[in-house]
């Protein structure tokens, strides 16, 4: 994972939230502060963490290098979580699944929270299964904490993981103290989504989600392709995966649990946006990776003789499996993947039962023995080559996610033309104010430009994009110019697009009523063009002379003639 996120990251270009994660990044404390009472607030933990990142090297690697990190860590913990709920080779292959799925490496490489936020939910799962073993549960909650103060929406979570201890139908005491440490988790979130519901205009741009959104939500998570056969034999081995007992009890909520709650919120109040809930996604590969492991002690069964010991492998990991997990034993699914040795134990008990003595305990495979044939790592092996398949198979689609034209936009290539076309003292204007993001995060193109409607800058009106003259003084400045360039949204002007703000209304007004564009350059969502005035204002219209009048030539004197 760390490899792959390395991999191309440095695109040559930062598009409008990376932009945003950049300029605030760079201003101080007290600014970022400052701007969160406006804007922000959900991101203010991770802008305070960037802000310590880019002081010790403002660039775009540095920008996007702890996603990269976060993405690792959760390959990790992925994989950490295969390996406590099921056997080692299951982590093995959760955690590669998990690196080669092309939204976590799209994430990965992107300069905001959501690769940190989903290593924080897989470290807190961990941590769950953990605290099911007896151990505390404040590690449990630190963790929540934090991860919840990255991104609200994370919340979610614990409905999942309330799930899961429903389903392995834990005593009192464990419900007991894992609704302490949710309830303060919950308690310090609080005031964060106080503030936060105060900005939710800034998800005004989401629409509600439909059959088409889902889709595509369930084949970025299920499978490491969303066509063809590899995501068809994904889903199948999801379906055999649920009946990974302990594990299932576990991947299974994680991976339905949120999205599900927050697409069904986003039909009334839309919300919903895949990377919100990316931290969801952990629960494919586990399940992958089980239904892997249950078709392999199938053919086991089927075929002993060209398989190490089915018995030795499955009891070996069910035994420790059981010492570790005492609340998860027999969750969610009855009769999981269950060994010739279990159904044994289950008939020594029943006689027991019956004769009321102990019978002689028979003698338990040693789990440190090595198995009596190789073919188990030759297996482990094999399930290595099947996830480098889809791999290399989807290695243009890799290539190009890693290019500055796959993202929104690339305002590194608007500011580079901008530095081209633009002289000192032109006039620029910025539809709407957001998109000065772009100036703010390459500010040398810009040097020396006139900015007609800034009044203050960001930083020091504690806005994002600074703070606008008045309508009234903005049209005055528009009506001084016959040419200006504008750095808009590419699907405005023309628009039916009714601006919020006052000021952006007057720029759209003005400029599409008056002006009309000579040249301009698009950039996914986000243009630069020139605009060259139809006519001259009144006030720069010199009045033609007013022709001399002549006086007709006298006739010619009779006495002349």
């Amino acid at each position: 994972m760390l490899a792959l996120g390395l991999w191309g990251l440095d695109r040559g270009g930062m598009w409008g939230d990376e932009g945003v994660t950049f300029l605030v990044g760079r201003r101080t404390v007290p600014q970022i502060w400052r701007l969160l009472h406006g804007v922000d607030a959900v991101h203010g933990l991770y802008y305070l963490l960037m802000h310590a990142v880019l002081a010790v090297h403002p660039g775009e690697v540095a920008l996007r290098l702890p996603s990269v990190c976060g993405a690792a860590a959760a390959a990790g913990l992925v994989a950490a979580l295969g390996i406590r709920l099921a056997r080692p080779r299951v982590g093995l292959w959760a955690g590669l699944l998990y690196a080669i799925t092309p939204l976590t490496g799209h994430y990965a490489q992107e300069g905001r929270s959501y690769a940190i936020v989903a290593a924080g939910v897989a470290g807190a799962t961990l941590l769950l299964v953990r605290a099911l073993e007896g151990r505390s549960w404040w590690p449990y909650g630190a963790v929540l904490a934090v991860t919840f103060l990255l991104h609200e929406f994370a919340v979610l979570v614990l409905c999942a993981h309330a799930l899961t201890l429903a389903a392995a139908r834990v005593p009192r005491a464990v419900w007991a103290g894992w609704g302490r440490a949710a309830g303060v988790v919950v308690g310090v979130l609080l005031p964060l989504a106080w503030v936060s519901q105060r900005q939710s205009g800034q998800v005004a741009w989401l629409r509600v989600p439909d059959r088409d959104t889902t889709e595509r939500l369930a084949r970025g998570f299920l499978a490491v392709a969303p066509t063809g056969v590899a995501f068809w034999t994904s889903v199948l081995l999801i379906l055999l995966g649920l009946g990974g007992g302990r594990l299932a009890s576990v991947a299974l909520p994680l991976l339905v649990v949120p999205p599900v709650i927050l697409l069904t919120v986003s039909q009334f109040r839309p919300l919903f946006h895949e990377r919100y809930v990316l931290y969801a996604l952990a629960g494919a590969p586990l399940l992958v990776a089980a239904g892997a492991d249950w078709l392999v002690g199938m053919v086991g069964r089927l075929w002993p003789g060209g398989l190490p010991s089915p018995e030795i492998a499955h009891e070996a990991g069910r035994v420790a499996g059981v010492e570790r997990h005492p609340q998860l034993v027999g969750a969610l699914v009855p009769g999981g993947h269950r060994s010739p040795l279990d159904r044994t134990s289950e008939a020594e008990a029943e006689a027991e039962a019956e004769a009321g003595s102990r019978p002689p305990r028979p003698a338990q495979p040693d789990a440190r023995r090595p198995p009596r044939r190789t073919a188990l790592p030759l297996l482990t092996l094999a399930g290595v080559l099947a996830v480098a398949v889809p791999f290399l198979h989807g290695l243009p689609a890799y290539r190009n996610d890693r290019l500055a034209a796959h993202r929104p936009e690339n305002l590194a290539a608007v500011s580079a033309l901008a530095g081209r076309e633009l002289r000192p003292g032109d006039p620029v204007l910025f539809l709407p104010s957001f998109w000065r993001v772009t100036e703010l995060a390459y500010p040398r193109p810009f040097a020396g430009v006139r900015d007609l409607a800034l009044a203050e800058s960001g930083a020091r009106s504690g806005t994002l994009s600074g703070r606008e003259v008045a309508p009234g003084e903005l049209r005055r400045r528009l009506d001084a110019v016959d040419r200006v360039w504008i750095v808009a949204q590419s699907n405005l002007l023309p628009s039916r697009w009714v601006p919020g703000d006052p000021a952006d209304r007057v720029k759209l007004d003005v400029v599409d009523g008056e002006f009309a564009c000579r040249r301009q350059y698009v950039s996914g969502r986000v243009k630069l063009a020139l605009y060259i005035r139809r006519m001259p204002p009144q006030h720069l219209v010199v009045p033609a002379p007013e022709p001399m009048v002549m006086p007709a030539p006298a006739p010619p004197s009779p006495a002349r003639r």
